[in-house]
């Protein structure tokens, strides 16, 4: 499999393949609704919207009747409707789940209910991002910049992992990854540099396979090859990561912010570390964004 480096090429990549099953919670929510029913257009995804049947038809006189492939379930309550849709990934009726018209905070309840949720014991809720950078001649796949406000060591060796497992599903073979700092200096001021340092070494020990994983590193040195001949850094990802693991939140939501509003890249994102790939987008995404993150539900669900 040739490694995939745009997300045009994710979804061509899906086109011909079995569709995965996509439960959508709340779906009366238009540019979810549009991104839904182009995934089920375009071969990509079986959708059932688990969402208000009057309200969908009231849009049907806008944006069209709903394509094959996809199914309505009526429940109007957008709190039910998330609840049902949880449970259809955990009853093995859908491969991937979707945020529709339902605060996030309902929706994550659902998923992260002990008793009928889709988080195991033991693991760590976390999101992945993948993002596209004009100019770039590959995908950065991120974490996290979403969910964990301040990862430890035993979170970010979880977050590394999703990111290797997202990475590898794109066909990158030995992803490179960054664990970004201030500063490649260690230092105990600094706990995002010793935690990195710590995380290193258990990669030099064989923690993640076939990677190759260094830090601290800064952001210029983690993905330029010129910044780091400049800055005479001997380092085994050679400004040229695959993967970034942020220190925190706080660091993570604005590259990403910048990534998007000031740098032009296109994203796909889905929440992680659940039995099935959850897609959480903002109601303030367009509808690519959201069929980019269906389509990375659906790889990563493969």
């Amino acid at each position: 499999m040739m490694a995939i480096t745009r997300l045009d090429e994710l979804v061509r990549g899906l086109q011909g393949a079995p569709p995965r099953r996509l439960a959508v919670a709340a779906g009366h929510d238009p540019h979810t609704l549009e991104a839904a029913t182009r995934a089920a257009a375009e071969g990509l995804a079986l959708v059932t919207l688990v969402a208000d049947r009057r309200r969908l038809e009231a849009m049907a006189a806008t944006l069209g009747p709903l394509p094959a492939g996809v199914t309505v379930i009526d429940e109007p309550d957008p709190v039910a409707a998330a609840a049902r849709a949880v449970a259809m990934v955990r009853g093995g009726e859908a491969d991937v789940l979707m945020k529709g018209l339902v605060a996030t905070s309902d929706y994550m309840k659902k998923i992260l209910d002990r008793d009928h949720g889709l988080l195991p014991a033991g693991r760590v809720l976390s999101h992945v991002t993948v993002l596209e950078f004009p100019g770039l001649s590959r995908l950065l796949f991120v974490a996290d910049v979403a969910i964990i406000p301040q990862p430890d060591v035993a979170a970010k060796l979880q977050i590394i992992e999703y990111c290797l497992h997202a990475a590898r599903s794109f066909g990158v073979v030995r992803p490179r990854v960054a664990l970004l700092a201030a500063t490649e200096k260690v230092s105990p001021k600094m706990p995002a540099t010793v935690e990195a340092d710590e995380i290193r070494r258990l990669a030099q020990d064989g923690r993640f396979g076939d990677a190759i994983v260094d830090g601290p590193l800064a952001l210029d040195v983690a993905v330029s090859p010129e910044a780091c001949r400049i800055k005479e850094l001997d380092s085994p990802v050679g400004g040229l990561a695959d993967v970034l693991v942020f220190p925190n939140i706080e660091s993570g939501n604005v590259f990403y912010k910048t990534a998007t509003q000031l740098a032009g890249a296109r994203v796909a994102a889905a929440v992680v570390g659940t039995t099935a790939p959850c897609v959480l987008t903002s109601r303030a995404d367009d509808e690519e964004s959201k069929l980019l993150s269906i389509a990375l539900g659906c790889r990563l669900a493969g």
